[in-house]
């Protein structure tokens, strides 16, 4: 699953590619946004680097589709 992350003042999106399903990644947005003022969200990618932002900074997080890509060199004839 591949999570756009934009931050504020900040000209480039970081991309991360997780093993989380997309509902699991709006439930750890859903928790930074909660927490008091202080809080970050926090997200592991299939590497297992952690990425962490102060939700103060957040600008957007984008939560891409699960897709499975075609195998093969072109379409049935």
């Amino acid at each position: 699953m591949e999570v756009k992350i934009g931050v504020r003042s900040v000209h480039r999106e970081l991309v991360v590619e997780t093993d989380l399903s997309a509902e699991q990644v709006e439930e750890e947005i859903r928790n930074a946004l909660a927490a008091d003022r202080g809080g970050v969200f926090a997200i592991t990618d299939a590497k297992g680097r952690r990425v962490v932002v102060p939700v103060a900074s957040l600008g957007f997080v984008e939560i891409g589709e699960d897709e499975s890509r075609p195998v093969g060199f072109g379409g049935t004839l």
